[in-house]
């Protein structure tokens, strides 16, 4: 199997879990928009955007660390020693908000919910706790593994969800004596899906006790300050990356003019576009899928000789793939868009997508990019390049919010993600030049995006949206015909 093979392999079992799972979780959202109103819902998505933030600075940077340095020297030291350092630091960040829980409520004007913010601490501590040991499935090439523990654990998120939301009520309705009566409480309303996350979570921990046996508490003070050295610029790329991410959340609550969109309040608004947004997941699938695989690949095989000619075809290829997913998920949106939103309210958001896929996909290509900086250990540049980008996404969000709400916040997205592709590029040619195929790359993203323009000019005709689709299905077909018919062509020297 070549290289290119064995890479598009574990891409596709991290990608098929990644869509089981994420199509399972993503069945969570029909169901979210049937039964909470727009303003509940804007609770979940405003919480778990703060989440996103605390998940960057709970494993900060030590999970490319651990690849980098378990490709060096000794693999199950460098667990060691990243595990150790982020269950120290988990145990004092989750205990500062759980003994805050009550007053870090009331900022956030939730002066009642301080339990929903002692169950987001927990599900941080686990989520960090297990960061290092999912990255050893990576490392060691188990992604079977990596996606069964994936899999059951949104599994069991999801039936927690229907025991708590659905059936639970329809059960209860005509009975008050049942003993599941002193476990429900409908009050609690959408902190049902704060703890359903919390119970899946903990299942984690029971799947890696063999980890756990295996793993020794120590920290080499000498070792740790190698790899934080290597770590904190990778920790500023995660949070200016969450940031580019999530910021237009955060911010939409409270940028938003009052009566922007009439007949809604801004926290019904911020559920609204939550819940689209949610509709980029399927860039974001293929985009995580191929992150997967793709980093412990890269440093794996970067001495080899043709390692350079590798990562073009790589990228080629990523291009390829995730343009035509930008082209053909946007001219579906119009009849997928209302199977996953079910209420009528919440379809108003779709014109934002478009520009969050297209913000996925060079977020992936930004990805693709960064071996450069990785490999060279220059893990700084990385950290100046998604701080750039963060700025981006501030300065946007907070001067377009207020003229063209969510869309502003969109194309806030977009342009900073292509901002950091365009930065990314042209100092890597300096440090680590692959020679990428640029005219071609060019042209993929350049024919998807005519073909969106396009589509609005069609006024979202189906035979047209179909046409369209099969252009590029036929030019890329045609351009890369040698790949087809040559698998010699694709392959690299093992």
């Amino acid at each position: 199997m070549s290289l290119l093979k064995k890479l598009a392999s574990q891409t596709a079992v991290y990608g098929l879990s990644s869509v089981l799972g994420r199509t399972l979780n993503y069945l969570l959202v029909p169901l979210y928009t049937s039964v909470f109103a727009p303003g509940e819902y804007g609770i979940v998505t405003e919480l778990y955007a703060y989440v996103a933030f605390l998940n960057i600075f709970y494993i900060y940077g030590l999970e490319t660390a651990y690849f980098r340095f378990a490709s060096k020297s000794n693999g199950q030291n460098a667990f060691n020693i990243a595990f150790t350092s982020i269950l120290i630091s988990s145990f004092f960040f989750s205990g500062g908000i759980f003994l805050c829980s009550g007053e870090i409520a009331a900022i956030l004007n939730y002066p009642q919910q301080g339990n929903f913010i002692r169950w987001l601490a927990l599900i941080l501590a686990i989520d960090a706790i297990v960061a290092i040991p999912f990255a050893k499935l990576r490392q060691d090439g188990k992604a079977f593994v990596f996606a069964t523990f994936k899999l059951s654990n949104i599994s069991l998120n999801i039936g927690l969800n229907l025991f708590f939301l659905v059936f639970c009520p329809w059960f209860l309705a005509d009975k008050s004596e049942h003993f599941l009566v002193s476990i429900y409480n409908a009050e609690l309303g959408v902190g049902y899906v704060f703890l359903s996350n919390l119970i899946a979570n903990a299942v984690y921990l029971i799947f890696f006790i063999p980890t756990w046996v295996k793993t020794r508490l120590t920290i080499h003070l000498k070792e740790w300050k190698s790899m934080m050295q290597y770590a904190w610029p990778i920790l500023i790329i995660g949070f200016a990356g969450v940031t580019n991410e999530m910021l237009s959340r955060a911010l939409l609550k409270y940028r938003l003019p009052e009566d922007f969109y009439q007949g809604y309040d801004n926290l019904e608004i911020l559920g609204i576009f939550g819940a689209c947004y949610k509709l980029s997941i399927f860039m974001t699938l293929a985009v995580q899928a191929f992150r997967y695989a793709f980093e412990p690949f890269f440093f794996a095989r970067a001495s080899d000789k043709d390692s350079l000619e590798l990562f073009s075809k790589i990228m080629t290829w990523f291009v390829i793939f995730t343009s035509f997913s930008w082209l053909a998920v946007t001219v579906s949106l119009p009849y997928i868009g209302p199977i996953f939103l079910r209420q009528t309210s919440y379809l108003q958001a779709l014109d934002a997508v478009p520009f969050l896929l297209g913000g996925g996909m060079f977020l992936g290509i930004f990805y693709n990019l960064s071996l450069w900086y990785k490999l060279t250990d220059k893990t700084r540049y990385g950290a100046v390049i998604t701080t750039i980008g963060a700025i981006i996404t501030f300065f946007l969000n907070w001067t377009l919010i207020p003229v063209f709400g969510y869309m502003g916040s969109a194309f806030a997205t977009f342009s900073s993600y292509l901002t950091m592709v365009v930065i990314s590029f042209f100092w890597g040619r300096k440090h680590y030049p692959v020679p990428y195929n640029v005219p071609k790359i060019l042209f993929y993203i350049g024919l998807a995006g005519i073909g969106i323009v396009s589509l609005n000019q069609l006024q979202e005709s189906i035979v047209g949206a179909i046409l369209i689709v099969l252009i590029f299905l036929t030019l890329a077909l045609l351009l890369e015909r040698r790949a087809f018919i040559s698998p010699r062509a694709t392959e690299n020297n093992r």
